[in-house]
């Protein structure tokens, strides 16, 4: 299952640029209630480098279909509206 990167974390007045837990929106996942079967399976990031970063889905994130995956280590700007690979 693929996803998008879509933003940080973080309050209204403060984003947190280096952060681990980022929003992600699933493709082909439109309500909360599918948004919830995806909690817990693995999720990873590949950098036009070749690094990759993996992490895990933590929760459902609002009432569309989006979740919050949390990161092992911080995620660069660079990776919004990249790709991401769940399970």
């Amino acid at each position: 299952m693929e996803g998008t990167i879509v933003n940080f974390t973080g309050s209204h007045k403060t984003r947190y640029m280096h952060n681990t837990h980022m929003v992600i929106e699933v493709s082909g996942c439109t309500s909360r209630e599918e948004a919830v079967k995806l909690v817990g399976k693995p999720i990873s990031w590949k950098s036009t480098g070749g690094k990759e970063i993996k992490g895990k889905v933590a929760s459902a994130h609002g009432s569309k279909g989006c979740v919050r995956a949390i990161f092992e280590r911080g995620m660069p700007g660079q990776s919004l509206a990249t790709k991401v690979q769940i399970g």
